[in-house]
């Protein structure tokens, strides 16, 4: 890794970016280029660590000598193991550490420049919208992605305008998450993660949301002060700012 330049990632989508293509490399690594990579790893060799790059390609290589390493260090010795196990078991576990390396470079990024809890949040969620690479070398990422499919496609068919035929309609609503009128294809969950956001402190995410019947906001329960038990008798609930304006008008 000497003379490699780490650039400086100083928003959530250049620290995406740099995942992304740190993970291309690695899956190049551990696919196409299996075999100059299982080579490459001679146990005879020392400590040998996989390396993804950010334009996308990947190198086998001793660990940097400085300590502490400017990032984080994938995983040591992974040349140890290679004729002590069957290959496909041994290229699962260098995934299975793949996968956390990147993990661990992403948060690493984001701490010097400050990521906060939504910054941390919004990073995650883009970085889980794709599959692992331990899900793509074992098979596991198809079932994944129909699972999710499916998923979007019930909350599709659930989402719209906010019904108010009965009244046990109407408190399933308000209990459900904001629905998204474009989130027919299911393709852009990300978008749909981060485009509903709660009305009082602007976060995207939660377990359990309120509409308000005045403004048509949607509200995380517990900035409102709203627990889904006192939700279910709640016939038309008024947010805060609703509710004070109406107490000033009159």
């Amino acid at each position: 890794m000497e003379g490699i330049q780490n650039p400086i990632h100083r928003t959530v989508e250049e620290v995406f970016s740099d995942f992304k293509g740190r993970r291309a490399g690695l899956l190049k690594a551990l696919t196409t280029d299996g075999q100059k990579f299982f080579l490459q790893c001679d146990p005879e060799k020392e400590n040998l660590c996989l390396y993804g790059l950010p334009n996308e390609t990947w190198e086998v290589n001793l660990p940097v000598d400085e300590v502490p390493p400017e990032l984080p260090e994938p995983a040591l010795g992974i040349n140890f193991a290679r004729d002590g196990m069957p290959e496909k078991d041994w290229i699962t576990l260098v995934a299975v550490h793949s996968d956390s390396w990147l993990i661990s470079v992403a948060f690493y990024f984001g701490a010097p420049f400050g990521f906060g809890k939504n910054e941390r949040k919004r990073l995650f969620q883009m970085i889980n919208e794709l599959p692992t690479i331990f899900e793509l070398i074992t098979g596991n990422a198809k079932q994944s992605k129909d699972q999710s499919a499916n998923h979007n496609s019930s909350r599709s068919k659930s989402s719209g305008v906010k019904p108010r035929q009965s009244e046990s309609h109407t408190k399933a609503s308000k209990m459900s998450p904001p629905p998204r009128e474009d989130d027919e294809s299911g393709e852009d969950e990300e978008d749909d993660e981060q485009g509903a956001v709660c009305g009082a402190c602007g976060d995207n995410y939660d377990d359990f949301w309120i509409c308000c019947d005045a403004c048509e906001k949607w509200f995380h329960g517990k900035c409102v002060k709203i627990t889904p038990a006192k939700a279910e008798h709640i016939k038309h609930y008024k947010c805060p700012t609703c509710s004070t304006n109406k107490k000033m008008r009159a």
